[in-house]
């Protein structure tokens, strides 16, 4: 009896072991199966980041445009986070409102409509819309330093789950603190909400995507300098076709022209008019400011110029109307100043009127000093024309044979060396005393050669204009 009862705790405890040994590799085949189950939903996973990631290079390597990159964003995102909508936001010029860059298709609305918006208006309402940063949930996330999610009737207006919208991870994208603009990617109401797990995947995509949004900008910001120094280029020459190419024959005088942009464009501007059968015109020009706006004002003041100068051998009297013509369209901060000579080329009379330009130079050979030209004058567009015209004066001169007059603008004269020190008018005075036989032409490109052999490796800040007129010895 009681070898029986023993046999039977035996058998009783056997079974129980088996139960047990049952049980637990039950539990351990279950557990292997949700660990290869979670195992192969992290593959796909990282699959999904890869192909997100992938796509990115992929479009930089083809340079996609910028529309595209932003769809390849908010698509690669909703498929990695397996979302049903995403949207891109990103900031406007002024930085403080958000505009929509791209919706997807089954993006619910992420703001509240407007009473007045139709159904039928109401995708073009959200394309267009743009969102003030701190207002709503798109603008709140502007402001925000991380992503989150937001899943709960408590987190969402009753106006956005009305239309479908369900849960939603919301984040910043930044790069280098600066905010590019907003990542959202939706699930509608009939979906599983986002799980907190995916918060860290979703903070990787924005740190991507960021970097992508910035490297394309700099990518555009360059290709929109490259055809902006296009263009410049194109503009200078055909400024440079503004300025005379050659000088007029004047026989018994020579007569050169040099300009020296500091710049692809110039503000200088020079040029020979002719006036009547006896008469030409010498005018040297130098606009305020450099680059674009300049060279505008320099082409508007040589048409002025040349319909005022035929036929008007008063130098004063064309400053007065080419000053009357260009005032209303210049602005405040923008002037004008000017020489202009009138030579009878028969008898070597000339008169010259400035508009607040430098001095011209008058090299007289028979006594080898150099004369400074100062007639009264205030610069184009200061003026309507009441002061500038009584101002307007003119200088009367007459060239003896080897006479030289220089007419120069301040670039010469400003140039610096590298001690800071300027080129000046003593130097330039004492150049064009240190070879009187010299030509016109040889003159200019002596004093060229000279002012960049004072400033050294020093670049050049600002346009340099010379004219020399010459009255030949044998005359």
């Amino acid at each position: 009896m009681q070898l029986d009862l023993i046999e039977a705790f035996v058998i009783a405890g056997m079974l129980v072991a088996v139960i047990t040994l049952g049980i637990v590799v039950f539990g351990s085949r279950r557990r292997v199966g949700q660990l290869k189950r979670s195992s192969a939903e992290i593959s796909q996973e990282e699959q999904r980041v890869f192909d997100f990631l992938h796509g990115l290079g992929a479009a930089f390597s083809e340079g996609v445009p910028a529309g595209e990159l932003h769809r390849l964003i908010v698509e690669g995102a909703e498929h990695t986070l397996k979302s049903s909508g995403g949207a891109l936001y990103l900031t406007d010029r002024s930085g403080e409102n958000l505009l929509p860059a791209f919706l997807s298709k089954n993006c619910p609305p992420l703001v509240v409509l407007p009473p007045n918006v139709t159904e039928s208006a109401a995708e073009s309402y959200l394309r267009l819309h743009a969102i003030p940063l701190g207002e709503g949930i798109v603008g709140e996330a502007g402001i925000s330093s991380a992503p989150r999610f937001l899943r709960r009737k408590t987190d969402l207006p009753e106006a956005l789950l009305a239309h479908g919208l369900g849960s939603l991870v919301i984040g910043p994208l930044h790069y280098r603190h600066k905010l590019l603009g907003v990542l959202v990617l939706c699930r509608r109401t009939d979906q599983d909400p986002f799980s907190d797990t995916k918060l860290q995947l979703f903070g990787a995509i924005l740190e991507q995507s960021a970097f992508a949004l910035f490297n394309q900008a700099i990518h555009l910001a360059a290709g929109e300098k490259h055809a902006l120094d296009r263009d410049i280029q194109i503009a200078g020459e055909i400024q440079k076709i503004l300025l005379p190419s050659d000088a007029p024959e004047l026989p018994g005088f020579q007569l050169s022209g040099l300009n020296l942009p500091a710049r692809t464009l110039s503000g200088d501007y020079f040029d020979y008019l002719p006036v009547d059968e006896d008469h030409i015109g010498i005018a040297i020009a130098d606009v305020s400011g450099k680059g674009v706006p300049a060279a505008l004002i320099m082409a508007m003041c040589r048409s002025v110029l040349r319909s005022q100068s035929r036929g008007e051998r008063s130098p004063a009297a064309v400053l007065r109307s080419v000053n009357r013509q260009l005032y209303p369209d210049m602005k405040e901060d923008m002037f004008i100043s000017m020489a202009y000579v009138v030579l009878n080329k028969h008898t070597g009379e000339a008169l010259l009127a400035r508009a607040g330009h430098d001095a011209p130079l008058l090299y007289r050979a028979a006594t080898g000093e150099i004369e400074s030209l100062n007639p009264k004058g205030m610069a184009v567009g200061i003026d309507s024309g009441g002061v500038f015209d009584r101002f307007c004066a003119e200088y009367s001169l007459r060239f003896e044979p080897g006479d030289l007059l220089l007419l120069y603008t301040d670039g010469i004269t400003e140039a610096l060396n590298a001690g800071g020190d300027e080129f000046g008018l003593t130097r330039l005075t004492s150049q064009l005393k240190d070879h009187p036989a010299e030509g016109a032409s040889d003159t200019l490109h002596r004093l060229a050669r000279s002012v960049r052999s004072f400033a050294g490796n020093q670049p050049q800040h600002d346009d340099i204009t010379l004219i020399a007129l010459r009255k030949s010895s044998t005359a």
